[in-house]
């Protein structure tokens, strides 16, 4: 597995953006997803990376660089893998990638908001070091969402 900046407007990106929008919309209504786009995520402010395997895009997520009235952060959106691809590590190794690139740029601290029927999702960003908050940024409050924010240290 690769794991690489890469470019959100690429084919490969789009059919997994596709697979990910089918998997939430069949979760959530469309009131209580907060999916970004592909415009939104080729925008400067934002890292979008890819883990690649044998020349196949397998998963990805992207960093946004916010700011916020309490100062800058990295919003994580967009993790996504294929469910064939699932339970083999490659959504802990995105967010590492995404943490890791959050840390060079000094942001102190990581934000994201996920749904309350991911549990596997949860789980992760509970053991990465993230703690349950409230709502942020644009996000308004909404009950089947969670918030969640990991301080880094530099």
């Amino acid at each position: 597995m690769n794991i690489v900046a890469t470019d959100p407007r690429d084919p490969q990106v789009a059919l997994l953006l596709a697979a990910s929008d089918a998997y939430m919309h069949a979760l959530y209504p469309a009131d209580s997803n907060y999916l970004d786009s592909v415009q939104v995520l080729a925008a400067p402010n934002v890292h979008f990376v890819g883990a690649w395997l044998g020349g196949q895009l397998v998963a990805c997520g992207a960093l946004k660089l916010m700011q916020d009235s309490d100062g800058a952060y990295g919003e994580v959106k967009r993790v996504f893998v294929l469910p064939e691809h699932r339970s083999q590590g490659y959504s802990k190794a995105v967010m590492l990638a995404l943490e890791a690139h959050a840390r060079v740029l000094q942001l102190p601290r990581l934000r994201l908001e996920l749904g309350i029927y991911q549990p596997e999702a949860l789980s992760l960003y509970l053991m990465m070091g993230f703690a349950p908050r409230g709502p942020f940024g644009q996000y308004p409050p909404d009950p089947l969402s969670l918030f969640m924010e990991k301080a880094l240290t530099h």
